[in-house]
């Protein structure tokens, strides 16, 4: 039973964000070093991005918690709203089916922590933080929880919204 519930939290981390990358740390490393995740791998020492203007970050900071919120909270609508329908990460359409899936059969609460926006420019942000993800199978019960580092990435649209998600769970 818990490898079957294993492979379902592996299941739920690689779509109900969107096609949420998890990536090695040798892949995740390679990422930093061609400047497409803003933070290391190793070491416990995140950085916060120095050129953020205050109100953007602001934006920021509120449209990770939105996201965050809008999937705990189960509102399709709200997470609707805080993805990119033009996303790099994932295709809108798809993640959208996956995360109603995902709540018609878990409850899913997750709590981030050491949020961070670790990259920034005008077009784009990257938000670090420590993730834990509870998750209980509502059909039976089952319960599982994880941990892990995650970077979102947004955009700059009408409003800060997800484009793609790297993913690196603890062990």
């Amino acid at each position: 039973m818990k490898n079957w519930l294993m492979a379902v939290m592996a299941m739920f981390l690689l779509t109900a964000c969107g096609d949420e990358q998890e990536a090695s740390p040798e892949q995740l490393q390679k990422k930093i070093e061609d400047g497409t995740v803003g933070f290391e791998v190793t070491g416990d020492s995140i950085q916060e991005a120095e050129n953020i203007p205050a109100d953007e970050k602001e934006k920021i900071i509120y449209a990770f918690n939105e996201y965050i919120k809008a999937f705990n909270d189960k509102d399709l609508d709200r997470y609707k709203n805080i993805i990119s329908k033009n996303a790099e990460g994932f295709n809108y359409d798809e993640d959208v089916k996956a995360v109603s899936e995902v709540f018609q059969q878990y409850d899913v609460n997750r709590t981030a922590e050491d949020i961070t926006i670790v990259k920034y420019s005008k077009e784009d942000a990257q938000v670090f933080s420590n993730l834990t993800t509870n998750t209980k199978e509502l059909e039976t019960g089952a319960e599982l929880s994880g941990t892990g580092r995650q970077v979102t990435v947004f955009v700059k649209e009408d409003s800060w919204k997800v484009s793609s998600i790297y993913y690196i769970g603890n062990e």
